[in-house]
């Protein structure tokens, strides 16, 4: 995370370079350059959605700000239009299609992946920035008609970004979208089938009609909705290890989507290197599998102590990490 960046600076900077097989891009004093996209940055501020946000720690994420949601009161949503995906970003300031379309080239010429995105936040998410999380609950379990309408919307500006990537020969989709809580998803199963998955199906289709991979992220416990997920063509998921448990993850997802395993931030500030090494070996003795594949992601906080950050880089790499 930027936070960890600005906490640690060089220091964390000393074990990124001794794992060059984890960091193979990564040049000495990057790090004094680093640039905080809005949303890591400390302040109130409105993305280009019109959804208020508000952020107290520099380097860290914003929170939206429930009661200023934009469609609170359903009434505005009559005159309401999401903005214009070729113009306008989700968070804040104009898009440039031609410097994407670049960036892409320059990927290929490479030897890298061309690689597309949709902000984090896509779908499900969107809708609770809109309208306020407590607002869209309700919505849910009362089957508010005015939802399917803010679903369309939100889903069609996706579907209009996926397809400009691809227009421009994007290689791979990358998303995020978290659905889940601690313990369950925040709506049944059936709802989310109801209100989500159709958008979802929509989303990734222009993928699959080319064989292009759709990456997708989501925090919390989605164990219900993991094989919805893969029907709607998602094809490498990012779940968190805590929050779905690795036998959950091992019925569901093993051998059948590529699996880039989101390992224990909440374990990674207190554990021992006996205990960080255990953790991802065990991850990836459970997950491990040549059919879909298993990636690892260890996300730092700056509450997670420099040896540890260092445990779980040397682990990453015995386990086997990056090319050779």
């Amino acid at each position: 995370m930027p936070a960890t960046w600005l906490k640690y600076g060089r220091a964390v900077e000393e074990i990124v370079l001794e794992h060059p097989k984890l960091f193979p891009s990564y040049h000495i004093g990057a790090f004094e350059a680093l640039s905080l996209p809005r949303q890591y940055q400390a302040g109130r501020w409105v993305d280009n959605w019109g959804t208020v946000w508000d952020n107290v720690a520099e380097g860290l994420d914003s929170h939206p700000v429930d009661d200023e949601a934009p469609l609170r009161d359903w009434s505005r949503l009559a005159g309401y239009r999401a903005p214009d995906p070729e113009t306008q970003d989700d968070w804040v300031g104009p898009v440039d299609w031609q410097e994407r379309a670049r960036r892409l080239a320059q990927a290929r010429q490479q030897g890298q992946l061309a690689s597309g995105s949709l902000n984090h936040g896509f779908m499900f998410m969107r809708l609770h920035y809109l309208r306020g999380y407590a607002n869209l609950m309700l919505d849910i379990a009362t089957g508010d008609p005015r939802l399917d309408q803010l679903v369309a919307l939100v889903r069609d500006r996706a579907v209009a970004i996926v397809r400009r990537w691809l227009e421009l020969g994007a290689e791979i989709i990358f998303a995020g979208d978290d659905m889940g809580t601690q313990k369950a998803l925040p709506i049944s199963p059936a709802s989310w089938r109801r209100y989500i998955k159709p958008a979802y199906q929509a989303i990734v289709a222009p993928c699959k009609e080319v064989g292009i991979p759709f990456y997708l992220h989501s925090d919390g416990h989605i164990l219900e909705i993991i094989p919805d997920l893969v029907e709607c063509g998602v094809t490498a998921i990012n779940p968190q290890i805590r929050a779905n448990g690795l036998e959950g993850l091992k019925k569901v997802a093993k051998g059948k989507v590529c699996i880039n395993l989101d390992l224990d931030r909440q374990l990674f500030p207190f554990a021992s290197k006996a205990e960080i090494q255990e953790h991802i070996r065990t991850a990836v003795e459970a997950l491990n599998s040549p059919r879909g594949g298993l990636m690892l992601t260890a996300e730092c906080e700056p509450d997670v102590p420099l040896e540890n950050i260092r445990a779980i880089c040397e682990t990453l790499e015995e386990v086997g990490a990056g090319p050779a």
